[in-house]
């Protein structure tokens, strides 16, 4: 007679657990954000530099671009606005990546995994953080652009999708900070990886038309993602028809956020 063994069924989370679960990340995120709004000045240095260079750009050179932009986008400042707050989110998850280093080095991630919480819940802590934080300081450059000059036709329809785009730019960049948070072996080396985001709208048509460009640079400049997500925003405040330009930005946005999801939470399992 043989005897015949299943072994259990893996356990799903119930309602209770994910319960917890959501409870867990609310404190976490409680904190993280008391630590921000403890120490205001990381969304005023965040800001800063967009706003600076929001500001050179438009009373400096914008008159010498304004002739060269299509007449459908209005003044200089509505144009370059898209790629000012690209830059402004790439400058604002350095800080994450940051914070996720100081956690991981001070073994706040250990301690919490010895404790009867959800582990993931310390990871989506920072990313909801990250997503909150930046959304103020998007919020801060886009007021400064309309003290200066900012105007859109765009209904609300439009509007929801540009903030739309924006929230899913935010997303992609944190989960890719998290990475290096999760992995660098120091703090500048933590954050450094935001120099390349912030300098990526610079060779896209975030601040001149990519016709402009000599061959090869408007090339990359046309196929890389941040022409595509800022020339979607640009028509939808335009208040225009959104061509295709929406649809290749989502699809960038929605693959760099699976592909930065997988590796951020296989490199945070190994922090177990």
């Amino acid at each position: 007679m043989s005897l015949l063994t299943t072994s259990p069924a893996p356990a799903t989370p119930g309602p209770a657990e994910t319960a917890t679960a959501f409870a867990t990340m609310r404190v976490l995120t409680g904190r993280s954000m008391k630590h921000i709004f403890r120490s205001p000045d990381t969304i005023i240095t965040v800001c800063l530099m967009p706003i600076a260079m929001m500001l050179l750009f438009v009373y400096v050179l914008g008159g010498a671009i304004q002739g060269s932009i299509p007449t459908q986008y209005g003044n200089y400042v509505t144009y370059q606005l898209p790629g000012i707050l690209i830059i402004t989110v790439a400058s604002g998850v350095a800080y994450t990546a940051l914070r996720v280093f100081t956690d991981r080095q001070q073994g706040i991630f250990s301690r919490l995994h010895t404790m009867p919480v959800s582990r993931s819940a310390a990871l989506w802590a920072h990313v909801t953080t990250s997503v909150v934080a930046n959304a103020i300081s998007l919020a801060v450059v886009v007021l400064v652009a309309l003290l200066i000059g900012f105007r859109t036709s765009a209904g609300l329809t439009q509007w929801l999708g540009a903030i739309g785009l924006l929230l899913l730019l935010t997303l992609a960049l944190t989960w890719i900070a998290v990475i290096p948070g999760l992995t660098a072996r120091s703090a500048e080396t933590a954050s450094a990886f935001s120099y390349p985001l912030i300098f990526l709208p610079f060779l896209s048509s975030a601040f001149v038309p990519t016709d402009t460009m000599p061959l090869v640079l408007r090339v990359f400049a046309e196929y890389q993602p941040v022409t595509a997500i800022v020339n979607a925003i640009r028509d939808l405040w335009g208040g225009q028809s959104v061509g295709s330009d929406v649809w290749v930005a989502l699809a960038w946005l929605v693959g760099a956020i699976a592909v930065a999801w997988f590796f951020a939470v296989r490199a945070y399992r190994r922090t177990m």
